[in-house]
């Protein structure tokens, strides 16, 4: 028998909180730490989530030598010191999305990792469901034929009291690298990298972008619109139309609770396709396959590669360089 992955978790807000309930229900994983800026956040996490080690420092967690992996649950404005901090203490790493808040902070954190030869991966968990396996799977096996136009909307309008992060520059904040990148990263899933980038923002009070609107154009005529937005609620779907027939993803299409709706073409010819769901919120997927690289020796995921992410990342920086959305970090 193999032995179990010990997690630590990087901060201790709400993904932690679903994170640490999902890596539950993964055999080869158990979560022994977790670190805060705050001991009393860090003891208050432990109170549901029981844990051998808690520390109010990020600091103390890294330097924890029982810790083989850490999930890194900060706002992105913090990804690169956190993995940073981490790889340089010899800790492997599942980095929340969006992975950085630019390019070449991804290639540093990435960098690192080759060097130090550390597993290095970021969270991107919807690439880990089954109904976005099955997708994958329908386009293929070419059942939509060669797909042509592509709809991607995710949009809310936060509720009081607004988290910080959403609207703050220095965190990073805005629609594209929150949700967004949720838009981007199925585009270039289904169609792949675009040969044109056209981009457009609406600013919010602080600057940032409340909305943004995204054109991706390909050289074989295909096309991909992908709509982010703080300022309504919207349905957060995909449409993805071919030549032979098209596919919509139903209401939070990036998670476990959307529905794959197949039209042939023909009239009423909706078939809903089923795909099984685990209990959970669904982060388990990812935790179990980082386990099996970590299990395997691996220092870069088969599935989400380091070049998924710079890839991922060099699209968000051309998005916001066309929209007009610049953070310090780009100085």
């Amino acid at each position: 028998m193999q032995q179990k992955i010990r997690w630590g978790i990087l901060g201790c807000g709400r993904i932690a909180r679903k994170f640490a309930l999902d890596l539950q229900l993964v055999d080869d994983a158990e979560l022994i730490a977790v670190g805060s800026r705050s001991i009393d956040n860090a003891n208050a996490f432990a109170k549901d989530f029981p844990v051998l080690y808690t520390h109010g420092s990020y600091e103390a967690l890294v330097q924890n030598e029982y810790v083989d992996v850490i999930y890194i649950a900060t706002p992105h404005s913090e990804h690169y010191q956190n993995t940073l901090l981490c790889l340089q203490h010899n800790k492997a790493v599942l980095c929340e999305k969006a992975f950085a808040v630019n390019s070449r902070q991804a290639r540093e954190m990435i960098n690192l990792a080759i060097e130090r030869k550390l597993f290095l991966m970021e969270a991107v968990w919807t690439k880990f469901l089954p109904q976005y396996q099955k997708l994958q799977s329908i386009l293929h096996d070419g059942l939509l034929g060669e797909v042509k136009a592509l709809q991607i909307n995710f949009g809310f309008r936060p509720q009081e009291p607004v988290p910080a992060r959403m609207f703050h520059p220095a965190l990073a904040g805005g629609s594209l690298l929150d949700i967004g990148i949720y838009n981007v990263f199925m585009a270039l899933s289904i169609l792949g990298k675009p040969n044109h980038i056209d981009a457009w923002m609406t600013p919010a009070h602080t600057g940032v972008d409340e909305q943004c609107a995204v054109l991706f154009r390909y050289n074989n005529g295909a096309m991909a619109q992908l709509f982010s937005s703080f300022a309504a609620n919207m349905p957060t779907e995909v449409e993805i139309c071919g030549t032979k027939g098209r596919i919509r993803l139903t209401h939070r299409f990036y998670s476990p609770d959307t529905i794959l709706e197949y039209y042939s073409g023909l009239p009423d010819s909706l078939e809903i396709i089923q795909v099984e769901k685990e209990p959970g919120h669904g982060y388990q997927h990812e935790a179990r396959h980082v386990c099996e690289c970590l299990q395997q020796g691996l220092t870069e995921s088969p599935v989400m590669t380091h070049a998924d992410s710079l890839l991922l990342m060099e699209m968000l920086d051309t998005i916001r360089q066309k929209a007009g959305i610049k953070y310090k970090e780009d100085e």
